[in-house]
């Protein structure tokens, strides 16, 4: 079995999600869904909601808001689920409030275990390089995390898809 791996990136309600739910039910087998989203709110539970309403019942969830890379090792080496990991933008976030070291720690463990992983993933990520400089230290330095993890995903994936209006625009 040959693994592929994609990255969907775009905008706030671009239609990433949606995108990269499409490409992977569109592949044979199990499909294992790895949300990053913590409900800290009202509105954040509304969206995770919206969410699970969207995908297939026979999806397995997995909700992971830190150690994204011990997720995909514990999974059945020889029979890998198809992977969809939504999104980066909330696991960056969620790794900057758990500290420094720990951020450096399991982004280096992410990337070496995606690249490991023997079945296909596909990873949705928001674009913020399209916008202004943040106002603040913190919004500066997740923007700029977001953005070079986004280009690292981006040189190991075999496909990198924009989401734009809910359209597919393909840059890898």
């Amino acid at each position: 079995m040959t693994n592929r791996h994609t990255l969907v990136l775009g905008g706030i309600r671009s239609g990433k999600s949606a995108l990269a739910e499409h490409s992977i039910a569109s592949g044979a087998g199990p499909v294992l869904y790895v949300a990053t989203a913590s409900a800290g709110d009202g509105e954040m539970a509304h969206r995770i909601q919206l969410h699970k309403q969207r995908r297939p019942s026979e999806w397995r969830l997995l909700e992971v808001p830190l150690e994204l890379a011990g997720a995909l090792a514990a999974q059945d080496r020889d029979a890998p689920p198809a992977v969809l990991i939504d999104c980066m933008s909330l696991w960056v976030s969620n790794l900057l409030h758990a500290g420094d070291d720990r951020f450096r720690q399991e982004r280096r463990a992410f990337l070496r275990a995606m690249a490991d992983y023997r079945g296909d993933i596909v990873i949705v990520s928001n674009e913020v390089g399209l916008g202004m400089v943040a106002m603040d230290p913190l919004s500066r330095r997740f923007c700029d995390e977001l953005g070079w993890l986004n280009q690292d995903l981006a040189r190991h994936c075999d496909s990198v898809i924009m989401s734009v209006a809910g359209l597919p625009l393909t840059l890898k």
